[in-house]
Protein backbone atom coordinates (compact mmCIF):
# COMPACT_ATOMS: atom_id res chain seq x y z
CA UNK A 1 0.00 0.00 0.00
CA UNK A 2 0.93 3.45 -0.71
CA UNK A 3 0.79 6.71 1.58
CA UNK A 4 0.09 9.54 0.02
CA UNK A 5 0.00 12.91 0.81
CA UNK A 6 -0.19 16.84 -0.02
CA UNK A 7 -1.14 19.87 0.93
CA UNK A 8 -3.21 22.35 -1.13
CA UNK A 9 -0.06 23.21 -3.45
CA UNK A 10 0.26 19.36 -4.22
CA UNK A 11 -3.44 18.60 -4.05
CA UNK A 12 -4.15 18.35 -7.76
CA UNK A 13 -0.83 16.41 -8.70
CA UNK A 14 -1.89 13.92 -5.91
CA UNK A 15 -5.35 13.77 -7.93
CA UNK A 16 -3.27 12.40 -11.07
CA UNK A 17 -1.15 10.12 -9.43
CA UNK A 18 -3.79 8.17 -7.67
CA UNK A 19 -5.47 8.08 -11.08
CA UNK A 20 -2.69 6.01 -12.04
CA UNK A 21 -2.54 3.77 -8.55
CA UNK A 22 -6.07 3.02 -9.38
CA UNK A 23 -5.27 2.09 -13.04
CA UNK A 24 -2.79 0.10 -12.31
CA UNK A 25 -4.78 -1.69 -9.35
CA UNK A 26 -2.15 -0.27 -6.96
CA UNK A 27 -3.64 0.38 -3.34
CA UNK A 28 -2.84 3.55 -1.53
CA UNK A 29 -4.63 5.52 1.53
CA UNK A 30 -5.03 9.43 1.44
CA UNK A 31 -3.50 10.99 4.60
CA UNK A 32 -4.56 14.47 3.02
CA UNK A 33 -5.21 17.05 2.01
CA UNK A 34 -8.59 16.50 0.72
CA UNK A 35 -8.74 19.48 -1.28
CA UNK A 36 -7.36 23.42 -2.67
CA UNK A 37 -8.20 24.76 0.81
CA UNK A 38 -4.74 26.15 2.21
CA UNK A 39 -3.27 23.75 5.10
CA UNK A 40 0.52 23.06 6.93
CA UNK A 41 2.41 20.78 4.66
CA UNK A 42 3.90 19.44 7.68
CA UNK A 43 0.91 17.91 9.37
CA UNK A 44 0.13 15.43 6.01
CA UNK A 45 3.86 14.89 5.27
CA UNK A 46 4.13 13.91 8.91
CA UNK A 47 0.98 11.55 9.05
CA UNK A 48 2.37 9.68 5.95
CA UNK A 49 5.70 8.98 7.14
CA UNK A 50 4.15 7.75 9.95
CA UNK A 51 1.95 5.35 7.67
CA UNK A 52 5.55 3.77 5.81
CA UNK A 53 7.61 3.68 9.49
CA UNK A 54 4.65 2.08 11.01
CA UNK A 55 5.10 -0.64 7.91
CA UNK A 56 1.09 0.34 7.51
CA UNK A 57 2.05 1.28 3.95
CA UNK A 58 5.17 -0.28 2.03
CA UNK A 59 6.20 3.17 0.16
CA UNK A 60 5.21 6.81 0.67
CA UNK A 61 4.48 9.72 -2.29
CA UNK A 62 4.44 13.13 -0.68
CA UNK A 63 3.49 16.40 -2.84
CA UNK A 64 3.58 20.20 -2.06
CA UNK A 65 4.47 23.14 -4.23
CA UNK A 66 8.04 22.56 -4.94
CA UNK A 67 9.08 19.33 -2.72
CA UNK A 68 11.00 20.46 -0.55
CA UNK A 69 9.17 21.42 2.36
CA UNK A 70 6.93 18.09 2.69
CA UNK A 71 10.19 16.36 1.93
CA UNK A 72 12.02 17.78 5.04
CA UNK A 73 8.63 17.39 7.12
CA UNK A 74 8.85 13.39 6.42
CA UNK A 75 12.53 13.21 6.75
CA UNK A 76 12.18 14.20 10.65
CA UNK A 77 10.35 10.48 11.30
CA UNK A 78 13.25 8.69 12.15
CA UNK A 79 12.86 5.56 9.34
CA UNK A 80 11.63 7.69 6.98
CA UNK A 81 14.07 8.19 3.59
CA UNK A 82 12.36 10.76 1.77
CA UNK A 83 13.49 11.92 -1.66
CA UNK A 84 12.67 15.14 -3.53
CA UNK A 85 12.87 13.55 -7.39
CA UNK A 86 12.44 16.15 -10.35
CA UNK A 87 13.66 13.40 -12.80
CA UNK A 88 13.46 9.90 -13.79
CA UNK A 89 16.92 9.36 -13.03
CA UNK A 90 17.06 10.67 -9.53
CA UNK A 91 13.61 8.63 -9.12
CA UNK A 92 15.98 5.29 -9.88
CA UNK A 93 18.90 6.37 -8.08
CA UNK A 94 17.40 6.60 -5.34
CA UNK A 95 15.76 3.70 -4.86
CA UNK A 96 18.69 1.80 -6.55
CA UNK A 97 21.54 3.28 -4.02
CA UNK A 98 19.35 4.62 -0.80
CA UNK A 99 16.09 2.33 -0.58
CA UNK A 100 14.10 5.77 -0.34
CA UNK A 101 10.86 4.72 1.21
CA UNK A 102 9.10 7.63 0.18
CA UNK A 103 9.40 9.60 -2.65
CA UNK A 104 8.40 13.82 -2.64
CA UNK A 105 7.26 15.90 -5.46
CA UNK A 106 6.73 19.68 -6.31
CA UNK A 107 3.48 20.24 -8.17
CA UNK A 108 4.66 23.23 -9.00
CA UNK A 109 7.79 22.17 -10.62
CA UNK A 110 6.87 18.88 -12.69
CA UNK A 111 4.05 18.75 -14.63
CA UNK A 112 1.78 15.53 -14.55
CA UNK A 113 2.93 13.53 -17.42
CA UNK A 114 6.38 13.44 -15.97
CA UNK A 115 5.30 13.10 -12.46
CA UNK A 116 3.69 10.04 -13.36
CA UNK A 117 7.07 8.85 -15.31
CA UNK A 118 9.02 9.56 -11.93
CA UNK A 119 6.55 7.51 -9.60
CA UNK A 120 6.38 4.62 -12.12
CA UNK A 121 10.07 4.58 -11.91
CA UNK A 122 9.86 5.09 -7.85
CA UNK A 123 7.74 1.95 -7.43
CA UNK A 124 9.27 -0.36 -9.74
CA UNK A 125 13.15 0.15 -9.07
CA UNK A 126 14.05 -2.31 -6.10
CA UNK A 127 16.93 -1.37 -3.72
CA UNK A 128 20.00 -3.09 -5.08
CA UNK A 129 20.71 -4.67 -2.17
CA UNK A 130 24.48 -3.65 -2.81
CA UNK A 131 26.84 -3.91 0.40
CA UNK A 132 28.11 -0.47 -0.06
CA UNK A 133 25.06 1.41 -0.24
CA UNK A 134 23.37 -0.80 2.33
CA UNK A 135 26.62 0.66 4.82
CA UNK A 136 25.43 3.80 3.99
CA UNK A 137 22.12 3.62 4.80
CA UNK A 138 22.49 1.78 8.15
CA UNK A 139 25.04 4.86 9.10
CA UNK A 140 21.64 7.15 8.19
CA UNK A 141 19.71 5.20 10.26
CA UNK A 142 21.97 4.95 13.06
Amino acid sequence: MIALGSDHGGYGLKQEIIGYLEEKGIEYKDYGCYDESPCDYPVFGKKAAQAVVSGECEKGILICGTGIGISIAANKIKGVRAALCHDVFSAKATREHNDANMLALGARVVGPGLALMIVDTFLNTEFSNAERHQKRIDMLEE
